[in-house]
């Protein structure tokens, strides 16, 4: 297994050759060893569900509390992450939890460690896999699961580019096609608040929609300063955030959320983006090369726009939503309201449940009914949503939405080691090319 601490640059892989591996999971024989049986869809009944978690950062231990919490036979039996010290941090977290007692058993051989170590865990007998890794990761192990033979949980976003949003759109096709669950953590879509909200809306509830804003104004959030022993890839992915290759930016890391309700509440993606973003306030090489303010507007073909704004600098004002405005009146739909006025004016005030849990709770709901959730047409195209207002700021050109969907920029490194990292280069909008 590769530590943290490791530089070996013999334990090397390629974008290329992690595709070609995955791509023959299902086959058999591997360096690690022989993948087991895709297991088979469990449909009703108690049989035990065994969950496997990829991607041991916060996210990943509060989805792996609520997998274990969602269904009343299941159990956390393996556990992956590049580093040992988040694997190690995550699984005491969750073993401290009393909600949990009796639904843990990741024994140190179930424990693995270093970029191949999402393979380790699909070739272990789970049947639901976690895949809360940074985001550049998402469409290897999507396609490693599905070839696996796995249930998915897919944290948002899911790709950082569009080659990874093609991967991720096939992938889910396939999922389709084998009966897998594939359930997106664009949560928003799971509170029984904002689905009632986007239902009446739906139903004609402020008449025509024409003009959506989406603002995802925040401040500072962690860094992490690099240590005298971290090569350039240990800084690089223990600081993922700052780097548009692992996490393809804070708006589409972040914003995709209300991206994504803008779509939902439209029905559909726009044809066109242009915009405008920079590096105002983060300016120090520790925040690697993503911006700290995005703005996009999104057009469609009837002409309804999309004007996204996101910001994270301090003290500022903040303000997280989605506002629609339509021929009849308007809304606001956000985690702090959810409200339409019209000649008179709807507020959701109901308690629910959190969105989070739902997730899993319809995941493994569908799982024992032999009904199986995919999510995967959405949560691709809310990714590439974001990724080709990403393309507009960076390189201050319109882009349609044909040319995002298709577009060749792969942001993989050349290789997955723990030496050298991709080149550190700020996008300068009039320079930077479209791909």
């Amino acid at each position: 297994m590769i530590h943290p601490t490791e530089t070996n640059d013999d334990k090397t892989t390629s974008r290329r050759q992690f595709m070609k591996t995955t791509a023959t999971l299902a086959g058999g024989a591997m360096a690690i060893g022989t993948l087991a049986s895709p297991p088979a869809v469990h449909a009703a009944g108690d049989d035990l569900l065994k969950v496997g978690l990829i991607g041991c950062g916060g996210r990943g231990s509060g989805a792996a509390k609520q997998a274990l919490l969602a269904d009343k036979n299941v159990k956390l039996t393996a556990m992956a992450d590049a580093f040992e010290d988040r694997l190690t941090s995550s699984l005491k977290t969750l073993s401290a939890d009393e909600e949990l007692a009796g639904k843990l058993d990741v024994p140190p051989e179930r424990q693995f460690v270093g970029f191949d170590a999402y393979e380790q865990v699909l070739a272990t007998d789970v049947d639901v896999v976690l895949l809360t890794t940074p985001p550049q990761f998402r469409p290897i192990h999507l396609q490693g699961a599905v070839q696996a033979g796995k249930h998915i949980f897919a944290e948002k976003p899911v790709a950082v580019d569009a080659p990874g949003v093609r991967s991720v759109l096939e992938s889910c096709a396939e999922a389709k096609r084998k009966q897998l669950s594939v359930v997106s953590g664009l949560c928003l879509r799971y509170d029984a608040g904002f689905r009632e909200t986007v239902s009446r809306l739906h139903d004609g509830a402020i008449g025509d929609i024409h003009t959506l804003l989406a603002n995802d104004y925040r401040g500072k959030i962690w860094v992490k300063p690099r240590q005298t022993d971290w090569t350039d890839m240990h800084w690089q992915m223990r600081n993922w955030y700052y780097f548009t290759w692992l996490s393809g930016d804070f708006n589409v890391e972040q914003h995709v959320h209300y991206l994504d309700v803008c779509a939902w509440i439209l029905n559909g993606y726009p044809v066109k983006a242009i915009g405008m973003g920079g590096r105002q306030v983060r300016t120090d090489a520790m925040y690697g090369n993503i911006y700290d303010h995005h703005s996009v507007t999104y057009e469609y073909e009837n002409g309804a726009r999309i004007f996204s704004n996101t910001r994270q600098q301090a003290d500022c004002a903040n303000d997280s939503a989605a506002y629609a405005r339509g021929s009849k009146g308007s809304a606001k739909v956000s985690e702090r309201r959810l409200e339409i006025t019209t000649e008179s004016t709807w507020e959701f005030k109901d308690k629910v449940k959190n969105m989070y849990q739902v997730e899993h709770d319809e995941l493994f709901a569908g799982i024992r009914q032999g009904q199986p959730l995919n999510n995967g047409e959405y949560m691709a195209k809310s990714t590439l949503l974001a990724i080709m207002g990403r393309m507009a700021t960076y390189t201050g050109q319109e882009v349609t939405w044909d040319q995002a969907l298709n577009s060749q920029q792969d942001l993989s490194p050349k290789q997955y080691a723990w030496g050298s990292a991709p080149e550190i280069e700020i996008a300068i909008p009039g320079i930077t090319k479209l791909i």
